[in-house]
């Protein structure tokens, strides 16, 4: 690990990442979004839940591909930190599911490399993202500045920081933050009025004026809220019964009672636009059919998780191979179990390019993460002979 202790520099109090970490960067709704309170969000929760588990449940491995034949690298030590422990007391899946949150919160995931002195690398560890800062040289490349606990600040090469952005290195509860402050606003408000008892839950009237103001009405008004008052506690099924000219009437649905509950639909569906899932995938299933929702767990692999595979394959190939290594291995996510639904469609098209000659069934053993057999590199049809044979000889008769 490459490290030097370098000077502290202030940062502005109008910085948009100070800002952030304080919780006051408001909405025009007024509400300060943060990496926290955004998680109350049952929808942000589920999204962030979503990306972040699949990702670090989705098996890793370290290939080698020099003599075009697609093996696992396991003798090589990047092989263990992305498949099975990115230290002693983390996975690697767990790191990547951590890793992927921070991202998606906080804009970037990090994580230093400590290496044997030999460079080779030994254990993946995590860092805080507040603890991180990302500069640059006037080249270009970049360097981070990691404060540890005694406050000050170390030097690191790109090459031993595990760096995981999110789209544009801005996190989607940032960008977002408008449709997330509303979705709080919501939340808030209908808990409030629920809570509060805004609603009043029935309508005890009289066709005859009854003043309340006399001892008369008082007194007939008050054993009025008592019977009603007792009967909601009862909570036992028997009917309300009411001194003769009174009525008691069940306040319907408004036509604002209905917005208020598509308002909240719509927060949901604009929180799936934010983080590209979706929305049934958030269990909005207003408008999922039994037709579309494989179609939309298709796009989930294709358009939402697709991105971050390759992001974490990227930041495994800068940190953890050399330039010489990159040549001939790389690492590989292993997505067979998300497209178990989609079986029957893969192989299908599987079988069509090998016999149209498209594909050897070694490039299709590849693409299935299957190690190549013998014969496989060659362009044939299976279900086409070209061996030919000659008429069979006619037996030979008995002679008498």
């Amino acid at each position: 690990m490459i490290g030097g202790v370098v000077e502290k520099k202030s940062a502005s109090l109008t910085d948009p990442a100070i800002l952030e970490i304080f919780g006051s960067v408001p909405t025009a709704s007024g509400v300060s979004v943060t990496a926290s309170n955004a998680l109350r969000v049952p929808a942000v929760l589920q999204a962030v839940r979503l990306i972040s588990e699949t990702v670090g449940s989705l098996p890793c491995k370290l290939y080698s591909d020099s003599d075009g034949d697609k093996e696992a690298a396991k003798t090589h030590p990047g092989y263990k930190l992305v498949h099975d422990r990115a230290n002693e007391w983390t996975s690697a899946g767990h790191l990547r599911a951590e890793l992927t949150a921070d991202a998606l919160l906080h804009g970037a995931g990090y994580a230093v490399v400590d290496r044997a002195s030999d460079g080779r690398p030994i254990f993946l560890r995590r860092l805080p993202p507040g603890t991180v800062q990302r500069q640059f040289e006037d080249s270009g490349e970049p360097f981070y500045l990691v404060t540890d606990k005694n406050r000050k600040q170390v030097r690191l090469s790109f090459r031993d920081v595990l760096y995981l952005p999110a789209f544009g290195g801005v996190s989607p509860v940032t960008l977002g933050k408008e449709a997330i402050g509303l979705a709080l606003i919501l939340e808030r408000h209908g808990s409030q009025f629920f809570g509060s008892g805004a609603r009043p839950s029935g309508i005890v009237w009289n066709e005859k004026p009854v003043i309340a103001d006399n001892d008369h009405g008082a007194t007939v008004t008050g054993r009025i809220l008592k019977s009603f008052r007792r009967w909601k506690e009862s909570a036992n099924g028997d009917p309300l019964i009411l001194d003769g000219g009174w009525k008691f009437d069940q306040p319907a649905m408004t036509s604002t009672d209905a917005q208020f509950l598509e308002n909240r639909l719509e927060q949901v569906r604009e929180i799936a636009r934010v983080f590209g899932v979706p929305p049934h995938m958030l269990f909005e299933l207003s408008r999922a059919t039994w037709s579309n929702a494989e179609q939309m767990g298709a796009t989930f692999l294709q358009l939402c998780l697709r991105p971050w595979l390759d992001r974490w394959q990227d930041a495994y190939t800068t940190c953890l191979l050399t330039e010489d290594e990159q040549e001939t291995l790389y690492p590989e996510f292993v997505i067979d179990d998300l497209q178990r639904a989609d079986a029957a469609g893969r192989a299908e098209i599987f079988g069509k390019l090998v016999a149209m000659r498209a594909m050897t069934p070694n490039e299709v053993r590849a693409a299935m993460n299957l190690p190549a057999m013998p014969g496989g590199d060659e362009l044939s049809n299976p279900y086409i002979t070209t061996t030919t044979t000659g008429p069979a000889t006619a037996p030979k008769k008995d002679t008498p």
